[in-house]
């Protein structure tokens, strides 16, 4: 990976296309009080490194697909090659490669039942390479996607104000009606999903639409909570060297409040309720294992509620934000 230090207007950056991902630069430039230029010289930096992206996300809750996390304990020869077959399959967002490089995190959007079942009880229990497979549903999150990391906060609350009065698709969106799409839709959905950034001509020319169609579709897939925008960057860029998943177990009544309480922590990068009997998971990036461990018998043992917490260092990243990363 490139050596680059970040100042703040990069800082800056980061934290607007956090708020929003589709932010022109000349919108961006004026919130940060530099020149559009200079903003868009930045984001093409970080952007040709791959340490930045901005995706289009799809909100499968909004069409009815089951949220999964998995965990799979594999032989030390399988594991690597597992979790790349899993970053392949179109139906994942996110593949870790933990601890020793024997156990495997992901996440799977299914959209039918029998999906679940075809992945679950058929493609990965009858590989005989996986050892044991978890599979707990994800009820609800407080931290990743639409709701920001506070890892990545730079800008002050009268920044964050004006750059979510210019937005042009929302962040937080829901018609209540049924959502179906058609295979226009998918294509729109792909090509977003390898670069949020993509103007509309170029999404036109992968859908077949026209630019006015383009852009009404996706007025309508925002405003219907469908689709939104998120930024990736890498955690190494910002310093953090140390990547961890947690599970913890915490009483019913106790959930929402503690799962709350992690959105307000800048180590937590993700963090959702789930089934089973750790019902809270996270995902946390830290300066170095002395902050790792500060972070864990400070910031989490001040919270009474975690009865129970079960630790392993994420090795390496397969997937992240619904794509394949480098290497």
């Amino acid at each position: 990976m490139e050596n680059v230090t970040l100042d703040e207007v990069d800082r800056g950056l980061l934290h607007a296309l956090q708020v929003d991902g589709r932010a022109s630069f000349s919108r961006i430039a004026d919130v940060l009080g530099v020149s559009d230029q200079r903003v868009a010289r930045r984001y093409r930096r970080l952007r040709s490194t791959g340490m930045l992206r901005v995706v289009g996300v799809v909100d499968g809750r909004r069409l009815g697909y089951e949220s999964w996390a998995l965990r799979l304990r594999c032989t030390p020869d399988a594991a690597s090659s597992i979790a790349e077959a899993l970053g392949r399959r179109p139906d994942t967002s996110w593949v870790h490669l933990l601890s020793g490089g024997t156990e495997i995190s992901c996440g799977t959007l299914q959209r039918t039942p029998a999906q679940r079942q075809a992945l679950l009880l058929n493609k990965l229990a009858r590989t005989s390479r996986v050892l044991s497979v978890a599979a707990h549903r994800t009820l609800h999150v407080f931290v990743g996607g639409r709701i920001g990391w506070a890892g990545l906060a730079a800008l002050s609350p009268g920044q964050v104000a004006r750059l979510e009065a210019g937005r042009v698709y929302p962040a937080h969106g829901s018609t209540g009606e049924p959502v179906s799409l058609g295979p226009g839709d998918e294509a729109l959905l792909r090509a977003l999903s390898l670069d949020g950034r993509a103007v509309h001509a170029d999404l036109a020319a992968a859908t077949g639409w026209s630019e006015s169609t383009v852009k009404r579709r996706m007025e309508q897939l925002c405003a219907a909570g469908v689709l939104f925008f998120d930024m990736d960057v890498l955690p190494a860029l910002l310093g953090y060297q140390v990547e961890a998943q947690l599970w913890m177990s915490v009483p019913p009544a106790e959930l929402d409040a503690t799962g709350r309480a992690l959105t307000r922590h800048p180590e937590v990068a993700f963090a959702g309720a789930t089934t089973g009997p750790h019902n809270l998971t996270a995902s946390v990036v830290c300066r170095d294992d002395a902050a790792f461990y500060r972070y864990l018998t400070e910031d989490l043992g001040a919270l009474p509620a975690i009865r129970q917490i079960e630790t392993a260092p994420i090795v390496r990243t397969i997937k992240r934000a619904g794509a394949l990363l480098p290497g």
